[in-house]
């Protein structure tokens, strides 16, 4: 059985979401009105995940989950509007140690919860197997895992790509799902403004999101950080985040190439897909001027393609499981064997530089 602490000041939704969670039979669920009377609950009902509202009175769930992220660690499901303004403090909350959330549609509650149930029931069986680490803020993060720049491993296969990226414009294709704001916020930012390949990231993430978490990028990293909201050329020193509610493929475009947002694919089960921005990559370019990073999410999206790029000779990354907020996506990269490394965060931006940048990276270890 599952305990969970639903957190809502509107009296419908919770007796919705009670409803919707009891009536499963795996669930024990427990409802509060803000924050404060969270608070209270922790320690007696001791939830193991808890859905949180934003907008409540006396404490707030942004106030209220700071709390809970400090003093009581566990997994949080965030109930978000889809406003700009909601995503925004979306964004936030994943910042501080939410490892999901669920959009809240507009319109009567009982057609919202039955649009969202799924996703709901989903999300919450997800997070009651998440590992909670108590959080603290980005800067710190940074600051204190900011590691020297590893150097790429001596063997043939980094030769190759190497020879064959001297010259030639490669992808770095990045795959993630729950917990990728934050983990992205870690890792992108590391990224020196002269990484000679442009990066494209799919992160499982609703359109109303994607623009508001590119432009926070765009504040942290060297790099720029754009959403690719329409079809647009690739070239060095750009990060491209996929649309979210649709899918980001790679597009022939003249003498170059473009990433192209396409409408959702049926024949997948994420967007933005993974699997389908690695598989058009791969119907680009050699396996040589690619480079798989896949982290943390649930599911398997995008590890077969990543492990076809490490097959052919290409080179891929898996996020390690100690610092993965969910370990499927990497894990099952891992077990198809198509993991060229598997790395902690905080050593892939480090990585990916030394790759790509090897005499930067030598000068950086000799520093």
């Amino acid at each position: 059985m599952i305990k969970v602490l639903i957190v809502d000041d509107s009296a419908l939704m919770r007796r919705h979401l009670t409803q919707l969670l009891e009536g499963q039979g795996d669930f024990i669920v427990r409802a509060a009105r803000n924050g404060v009377e969270a608070l209270a609950s922790l320690e007696e009902f001791d939830p193991q995940v808890i859905t949180l509202d934003v907008n409540m009175p006396e404490m707030d769930g942004i106030t209220c989950l700071s709390r809970i992220m400090s003093d009581y660690p566990r997994p949080v499901v965030m109930v978000s509007s889809i406003t700009e303004e909601g995503a925004e403090t979306t964004l936030q909350a994943l910042r501080l140690g939410a490892v999901d959330f669920v959009q809240k549609p507009g319109g009567t509650i009982s057609l919202s919860i039955d649009r969202i149930h799924h996703e709901l029931l989903t999300k919450i069986r997800g997070a009651a197997r998440v590992r909670i680490r108590r959080s603290i803020g980005l800067r710190q993060r940074i600051g204190a895992r900011r590691p020297a720049p590893a150097s790429a491993p001596v063997d043939s296969v980094s030769n190759r790509v190497r020879a064959g990226a001297r010259g030639r414009m490669g992808l770095v294709l990045v795959g993630v799902s729950t917990g990728g704001p934050s983990v992205l916020e870690e890792i992108l930012p590391l990224l020196p403004a002269d990484l000679p390949w442009p990066v494209l990231v799919a992160q499982h993430m609703p359109g109303s999101f994607t623009g508001v978490f590119a432009r926070r990028l765009n504040e942290l990293c060297a790099l720029s950080v754009v959403e690719a909201a329409r079809q647009t050329p690739l070239a060095a020193g750009t990060i491209y985040i996929a649309k979210g509610d649709a899918d980001l493929v790679v597009t022939k475009r003249g003498t170059g190439h473009s990433a192209t947002p396409l409408p959702q694919s049926q024949d997948h089960l994420w967007h933005p897909s993974v699997t389908r921005l690695v598989v058009s990559a791969l119907d680009h370019f050699p396996a040589e001027q690619l480079i798989g990073v896949q982290l943390t999410g649930m599911g398997n999206d995008g590890a077969e393609a990543m492990a076809r790029i490490h097959q052919r000779g290409g080179l891929t990354i898996a996020q390690d499981a100690d610092t993965s907020v969910v370990f499927g996506m990497p894990n099952e990269l891992i077990k198809l064997g198509g993991a060229s490394m598997v790395l902690p965060s905080h050593a892939i931006a480090a990585q990916l530089t030394a790759w790509l940048r090897p005499q930067a990276g030598l000068r950086a270890q000799g520093a």
